[in-house]
């Protein structure tokens, strides 16, 4: 078992250290901001929608370790789904760090997200880990996407 936690802790240090995705995206359509106060990390989430697919994601932020690597692992995750998958894999993702889902099936079909399970151990930290999974969600919800859609702001107060 120790193992399998040295294997997750170094993908979840992988994409802390080197973040995929990590850009404004000027051609976005869809765009939010997140923020948790209990530890000031900050994302902004930048999605590409066309066709109800989504074609690209980046983000921008500040945040720690797990924060970073939620977001750099969740923007390599949704490219190509569509956005009802996107938002299945964000139940899923949510469900496997609080609990929600049963021990059986806590994880699964979550490849590589799978890293960030531990997290849940700690609960301050689920919401360094959310952060821009809620943030991409209302991204997703935004009724009118727009490259300006700024305006949308997600709190995990």
């Amino acid at each position: 078992m120790a193992e399998l936690d040295d294997i997750y802790q170094e993908v979840i240090l992988d994409h802390y250290r080197k973040p995929r995705n990590y850009s404004a995206m000027p051609e976005a359509n869809r765009q939010a901001g997140g923020h948790n106060p209990l530890c000031g990390d900050r994302v902004t989430i930048f999605l590409k929608i066309e066709d109800g697919i989504v074609r690209d994601a980046s983000f921008q932020g500040a945040g720690c370790a797990i924060s970073t690597a939620s977001a750099s692992m969740m923007t390599d995750a949704v490219r190509g789904m569509t956005v009802e998958d996107a938002e299945a894999l964000f139940r899923s993702f949510h469900d496997m760090l609080t609990g929600d889902a049963p021990d059986s099936d806590a994880g699964d079909g979550l490849g590589k997200l799978e890293a960030l399970a531990g997290v849940r151990e700690i609960p301050v930290r689920v919401k360094c880990a959310t952060l821009a999974w809620h943030t991409m969600k209302a991204a997703l919800k935004d009724p009118h996407p727009t490259a300006d859609a700024g305006a949308t702001s997600v709190s995990t107060e």
